[in-house]
């Protein structure tokens, strides 16, 4: 917290670094505020892949086709929507085993992955064990989010600059004196997005469904605050 006054200023610590005064400028207080929303998420993506080798390209392309025709008609049965499923990546390519004397060509290796939309977290241990069921050779995690972000996002946000407003009083209160108005609100939104969280897997019988915990989703703001005292 800097406090910036010509009273306070006289009282500082010899050798401070502060901000030099204008001639007619107010007495100001800079501070900052944090604030945490906690949210239960209420929609998961799933990203699934298929891998397919041949010792040819189009054998390896036609088994990697047929195998994520086979999930994607799966996941068409489960009723998740049209636009639940979107691509991903797709990638053909030749392994190589590799010595002293050069490299050896191996098989042709095909990749499809798709990503799964689930608007019903609950769904997801179904989802999952339904493709690997129906080919899928991996199913890479899960990541958790909830459909209504911006809401929170400005709860946070609210929560933040509260928080720093009343820093800014104590502040003043310290020093005899009393916020007058706030000159400027600066918003340092962290741009790390949501941690993917990984999949509580578990040993199960072959008819129940892959234990899936999708905990809490935390959303952080950080704002720095000014306002002049009198």
């Amino acid at each position: 917290m800097l406090i910036a006054a010509g009273v306070v200023l006289a009282a500082g610590v010899a050798g401070a670094q502060e901000p030099p005064m204008v001639p007619g400028q107010p007495p100001v207080i800079v501070t900052s505020g944090d604030a945490t929303v906690r949210r239960t998420p209420d929609r998961a993506f799933v990203t699934i892949a298929v891998d397919a080798r041949a010792r040819n390209p189009r054998d390896a392309q036609k088994q990697a086709a047929d195998a994520m025709t086979a999930i994607q008609q799966r996941l068409g049965q489960a009723r998740l929507g049209q636009d639940a499923v979107r691509t991903l990546a797709y990638n053909l390519e030749q392994e190589f085993d590799v010595a002293p004397n050069g490299r050896t060509p191996r098989d042709y290796l095909a990749t499809n992955t798709i990503e799964v939309r689930l608007d019903d977290i609950t769904r997801v241990g179904e989802i999952i064990d339904s493709v690997v069921r129906g080919g899928a050779t991996s199913v890479a995690g899960v990541r958790f989010e909830i459909q209504n972000r911006v809401a929170a996002e400005q709860e946070a946000l609210k929560l933040a600059v509260a928080d720093a407003r009343s820093r800014a009083d104590a502040a003043a209160a310290g020093a005899g004196l009393k916020v007058d108005k706030v000159l400027r609100i600066e918003d340092r939104r962290d741009s790390i997005g949501p941690v993917p969280r990984p999949m509580m897997m578990a040993a199960r019988s072959a008819d129940a469904a892959t234990p899936i915990e999708p905990g809490l989703i935390e959303i952080r703001a950080h704002v720095s605050l000014m306002v002049s005292i009198k």
